[in-house]
């Protein structure tokens, strides 16, 4: 009985360890979820700013800003492999961002009710991923703002699922619109992870001073 009600204590003790160290590795990395969040504004102020970009430019700057993201993405999952612990579902967001802007890249002459459909299902996909990931980073983290960022993709992909047949200009605003508020959130969350990470920092040379104390 002893042992059980050991067994039953020590597992949530587990599961708020590996969430507290996931939280602080990707507070290292609190610049890398910044640079995507600048990256996110500057291509949705870019398709704000000029809503009339022929289908090719558009499919050119999708794809550029899927190749991007998406390796800043896999970085940041990677950072947090070799430091022994498990971030995999950013991993497998950078995956789907980079599989997402190379269709984009060997399609050139995608037709605009395909290219709506690569989006939604990228955006769907993507974004529970990044709704999962929230759920590992505690939430004096930010927690809710990478959900916020998680909810905005999967509601961007639903739209686009229920109209698809939009012409391009809507297109490039939708778009345009979701990756600057896509961006607010991943920057906002940065910032956060990056005052979480001073706070950290700050401590410890407190608690070694106590100890010698």
């Amino acid at each position: 009985m002893a042992n059980a009600a050991s067994g039953k204590a020590s597992a949530p003790t587990v599961e708020i360890t590996r969430s507290d160290a996931l939280s602080e590795i990707l507070a290292e990395s609190w610049w890398l979820v910044g640079l995507r969040g600048i990256l996110g504004i500057i291509f949705g102020l870019i398709c704000l700013l000029n809503p009339t970009l022929a289908v090719q430019v558009f499919v050119i700057l999708f794809a550029a800003y899927m190749l991007v993201d998406g390796v800043f993405a896999i970085f940041s999952g990677i950072k947090a492999a070799r430091n022994g612990e498990r971030w995999g579902l950013l991993i497998v967001e950078g995956i789907v961002d980079l599989a997402a802007g190379t269709v984009a890249v060997l399609w050139p002459a995608i037709t605009l009710v395909a290219l709506v459909w690569v989006i939604a299902i990228w955006a769907i996909v993507s974004g529970g991923l990044m709704l999962g990931a929230a759920f590992a980073l505690k939430y004096d983290y930010g927690r809710w703002w990478l959900a916020l960022g998680g909810i905005a993709s999967l509601v961007f992909g639903i739209l686009l699922v229920i109209e698809p047949l939009i012409g391009v200009v809507v297109l490039t605003m939708w778009i345009g619109a979701y990756a600057i508020v896509f961006g607010v959130f991943l920057l906002v969350l940065g910032f956060q992870l990056h005052s979480r990470r001073e706070e950290h920092k700050s401590k410890v040379p407190t608690a070694a001073a106590a100890k010698k104390a």
